[in-house]
């Protein structure tokens, strides 16, 4: 039963997004992306790697398409504990050093421990645009002997952060790289409930994005799909961009072309947004994307594989900044490109 587009985004945000699922520790994330699928009667398993995948049957079932968004986040891992207690970290994947100074985390050891990030000697960092990682620590509130007792080095550390919905539809809070690209996929699949498609659909959250591209590897070679399209995050313009980024907040997804994408999955996106007048947004990308994409896209023989990114404003911070009605039109956008494929997916497959 087809729902309303813009509640199944809000609600799939809401629900996955402030949930902990640091890259390599994804798997206490399954559950709620489970919950987000239910209603769709989707077949649903997992792999080795962690990667969770989603399928769903079309009218002839013979070819596949994969759709690709990935589940993990940046986030911190335990280094050692110092003699006063406080906990010392490393980061997972390019978390933004400017934003991590008071902090609200939870350590994910032997229990759940709040802590704050604070800094040693932060007025002696004054001139510099962010206090490094060597000067930043957590205080979880214990001497240095219960600390032990509850942390251990290699204890993952994720931000603690719920997302808050501000005017104009707009969300804002952590992990929206990529949990939007999740939101996406469920907009999409509610969109397909109403829809004839001929072809298998399999979309997968990957993991391990954020640190190498990981769970993309081991999925796409895992499926071999006929084609495959990548929902990912880019970055939409701010105060502080001095017009160096031209994609735009609640204009559109983001169609990319460029060398990492097949000419034919990008104009065939490009002609479902135009045909459904659905808007939309190009980002021309002139080498690898930084994505899912650029491994899928090498995967055996070659893969033929698109991007669709939803602009995102404070990449990679606890405040990310996404359009609800980005995704919503992401989402139908490519329902609408998978209903348009033709029946016989080699003729997308040449140049």
């Amino acid at each position: 039963m087809l729902q309303n587009s813009l509640e199944v985004a809000k609600e799939a945000i809401m629900l996955i997004a402030p949930k902990a699922g640091v890259s390599g520790y994804e798997q206490q994330v399954i559950p709620y992306l489970e919950r987000i699928f239910a209603p769709y009667n989707l077949k649903i398993s997992t792999d080795f790697m962690g990667n969770c995948y989603l399928e769903k049957d079309g009218l002839s079932g013979k070819q596949t398409v994969m759709l690709a968004a990935h589940l993990d986040e940046i986030g911190l891992i335990t280094t050692h504990i110092d003699s006063r207690g406080f906990v010392h970290f490393s980061t997972v994947g390019g978390i933004d050093q400017r934003v991590l100074l008071n902090q609200e985390v939870i350590i994910h050891g032997k229990k759940e421990i709040k802590g704050i990030i604070c800094a040693d000697n932060p007025g002696s960092n004054a001139n510099k645009k962010a206090i490094s990682t060597e000067d930043l620590m957590i205080d979880i509130g214990y001497p240095f002997t219960k600390a032990q007792e509850l942390v251990q080095p290699g204890d993952i550390i994720s931000i603690n952060r719920s997302p808050i919905e501000i005017l104009n539809k707009r969300i804002a809070g952590k992990a929206l790289d990529d949990r939007a690209g999740i939101a996406v996929l469920a907009v999409c699949i509610n969109e397909l409930s109403y829809l004839q498609h001929s072809h298998k659909v399999i979309a997968v959250a990957t993991v391990q994005e954020e640190v190498g591209l990981r769970g993309a590897v081991t999925s796409s070679d895992n499926l071999r799909p006929e084609i495959a399209v990548v929902i990912d995050v880019t970055h939409a313009q701010t105060l502080d961009t001095k017009n160096q980024v031209n994609t735009l907040l609640g204009k559109g997804p983001v169609i990319a072309l460029g060398p990492n994408i097949h000419p034919r999955i990008y104009s065939s996106l490009k002609n479902a947004a135009e045909e459904n007048r659905i808007p939309y947004q190009i980002q021309p990308i002139a080498g690898p994307t930084g994505t899912d994409a650029r491994a899928i896209q090498l995967t055996g023989c070659g893969i033929p594989t698109g991007l669709l990114s939803i602009p995102l404003r404070y990449m990679h911070t606890s405040v990310e900044t996404v359009s609800l009605q980005d995704i919503v039109d992401g989402g139908k956008l490519l329902a609408r490109f998978i209903a348009s494929l033709p029946d016989d997916l080699e003729e997308l497959s040449c140049y």
